[in-house]
């Protein structure tokens, strides 16, 4: 089940960020995850429209819109591969039929995902906050 996002999630919420980001960005180290979990919590979560997938009455991934961007998308590692991503993703195309996102050239797996469901390529550029390549795509339903 999809639901909207509630501040009792916060902690879950930012867990799966955490595991999730540390484990597609091992170029990147955990430390800066770990730094960037106070702005998770108090800039970014606040500010986006967010979306939690519920399963057995536990939260197993979230997708947050900001916009027309599609600033996070999220799972247990553990539960990736099973679906989530999809459901979380048609989700977020039905609140929002023109989405742009990023994600890291290194990220290969998330890439070809997004690729799969449909998102263009717009161009390269740098991570401000990384110094590492991103893709930027698009989808227009």
């Amino acid at each position: 089940m999809i639901r909207k996002y509630k501040p009792k999630d916060t902690d879950t919420v930012l867990d799966i960020w955490l595991k999730a980001s540390a484990e597609a960005h091992n170029f990147i180290s955990p430390e800066f995850w770990e730094s960037q979990l106070d702005n998770m919590r108090n800039i970014y979560l606040p500010s986006s429209e967010t979306y939690t997938y519920e399963r057995q009455t536990e939260i197993a991934g979230f997708y947050s819109l900001y916009g027309h961007s599609l600033a996070a998308l999220f799972v247990y590692p553990h539960l990736q591969g099973q679906g989530i991503g999809k459901q979380l993703l048609s989700h977020a195309k039905s609140k929002q039929p023109h989405l742009t996102l990023a994600v890291y050239k290194e990220n290969v797996a998330s890439f070809r995902f997004y690729i799969s469901q449909g998102f263009q390529l717009i161009k390269e550029q740098v991570d401000e906050h990384t110094g590492h390549i991103e893709y930027l795509m698009e989808i227009k339903i």
